[in-house]
C-alpha cells in the first residue's frame, strides 16, 4: 500500500496573492457574492503587484464588497462579464472613463470559458446578433440566420471557490456556489482554489468530485463565513 504523504498545495492567502502580477488577467468565480473567493479577493487588496488587472467574472461584486473592493482600490483596468449593474460603482467608473468594460451575454461567457479550457478556437452564437454587441465582431450567416463569432476566454490566474478539497486538490462544490468555478478551473495557467476544508486523500466520494486535482495548483483555506 502506498502511504506516501501527498505534496502540500496549501498556501496562505498572502502567498497565493503574490502570484498575481501587474497586467494579469484573472478569472474569478462567483454569481454576485455566492461562490466568490472572498478571502483571496481580500488578500489581493494588500498585494502591490496586483494592479492593472483584467477581471473575467459574472460581475464586479457589490458596492464595497467582493470584487467591488478591488475596483475602489484602483486595481482593475478592465472587466469582462455579464451583469455589472449590480454594482453602481462599476457603472460610474465606466462612465468616467476609468474602467474598460467588455459585456458578454451570460451563456456566451460561460461557453467562452469552457472553450478556453477545452482548447476550442472559438464558436458562433446567435445571442447578440443584430444588436450593439455585434459592432466590430465577425458575423456569419448559418442556415439563413446571423451568428456572432466568439473567441475563447483564458486567464493567467483563476481564483475559484469550492467546498471541500482533498490533499491532492480534488474539489467538490456546494449547490449554487458552484456556478462558473469548475469551468474557470480549466481555463487558466495557474488555478488557486479557496476552500472551506481540506480532507485526506480518499475521504471524498469520487462521484462528488467535479474538478480533478490536475487542474488545481494551490489551495487556500477560506477565512470567515461564506
Amino acid at each position: 500500500m502506498n502511504t506516501r504523504t501527498p505534496p502540500s498545495l496549501l498556501r496562505s492567502p498572502h502567498e497565493a496573492a503574490a502570484l498575481v502580477r501587474p497586467g494579469h488577467t484573472l478569472m474569478v468565480g462567483g454569481f454576485g457574492l455566492v461562490g466568490a473567493p472572498l478571502t483571496m479577493i481580500e488578500a489581493l487588496r494588500g498585494q502591490p503587484e496586483a494592479r492593472d488587472l483584467t477581471i473575467i467574472s459574472n460581475n464586479l461584486g457589490e458596492p464595497g464588497r467582493g470584487l467591488g473592493r478591488l475596483l475602489l482600490d484602483g486595481k482593475v483596468r478592465k472587466a469582462v462579464g455579464s451583469f455589472f449593474t449590480s454594482n453602481p460603482d462599476v457603472v460610474r467608473w465606466h462612465a468616467e472613463g476609468r474602467l474598460e468594460i467588455e459585456l458578454l451575454p451570460q451563456g456566451t461567457m460561460a461557453e467562452a470559458i469552457r472553450a478556453g479550457g477545452a482548447g476550442i478556437g472559438g464558436f458562433y452564437v446567435r445571442t447578440g446578433a443584430g444588436t450593439a454587441l455585434a459592432e466590430g465582431r465577425e458575423t456569419r450567416v448559418i442556415d439563413g440566420l446571423p451568428y456572432l463569432f466568439q473567441r475563447p476566454l483564458r486567464a493567467d490566474v483563476a481564483l475559484v471557490r469550492a467546498g471541500q478539497a482533498d490533499e491532492l486538490g480534488n474539489l467538490t462544490y456546494i449547490k449554487t456556489a458552484r456556478n462558473f468555478n469548475p469551468d474557470m478551473a480549466t481555463a487558466a495557467d495557474v488555478v488557486i482554489a479557496e476552500v472551506d476544508e481540506i480532507v485526506p486523500v480518499g475521504a471524498l466520494d469520487p462521484e462528488r468530485i467535479v474538478t480533478p486535482h490536475l487542474f488545481v495548483d494551490h489551495l487556500v483555506l477560506a477565512e470567515g463565513t461564506r
